[in-house]
């Protein structure tokens, strides 16, 4: 059951740029077991893909359990993008080896979906789950 200490990682995370006194101190920060793997899995897939990055920053609901927001950036030459999600939204990470799908908000079989891959990612507000 999400949220029983004994189903619970900690993770030091970026902080928030504000308040200012803080903004150079790493937080520590309770997540549930199940997003640290979601939180793992997209580390894995960045990490030997040089145009990637992955970082995890405090949230902005302080003190709270799973305050954690992520964000995959991407850069090749004079482009960049950036998707930032909170990681309690995440449902799914699927590692498909050339691509990395993070389904958000998964209701009723439609959910929000970013797909990484080595070329950039695509968002998709109406993604419709199928399963064959």
């Amino acid at each position: 059951m999400p949220g029983n200490p004994a189903d619970m990682a900690t993770v030091t995370v970026q902080p928030r740029p504000t308040p200012e006194e803080r903004a150079d101190t790493s937080a520590e920060i309770e997540l549930d077991e199940h997003l640290s793997v979601f939180a793992s899995t997209i580390e894995d897939w960045v990490t030997p893909r040089q145009s990637w990055e992955f970082t995890l920053h405090e949230g902005h609901d302080f003190g709270r359990t799973n305050n954690v927001e992520g964000r995959v950036l991407f850069v090749a030459g004079e482009q960049t993008s950036t998707v930032r999600f909170r990681l309690d939204q995440l449902d799914a990470v699927d590692d498909f080896t050339d691509e990395l799908v993070l389904r958000l908000e998964e209701q009723d079989g439609i959910s929000k979906a970013v797909r990484l891959t080595a070329n950039g990612f695509d968002v998709e507000f109406h993604h419709i789950l199928t399963f064959t």
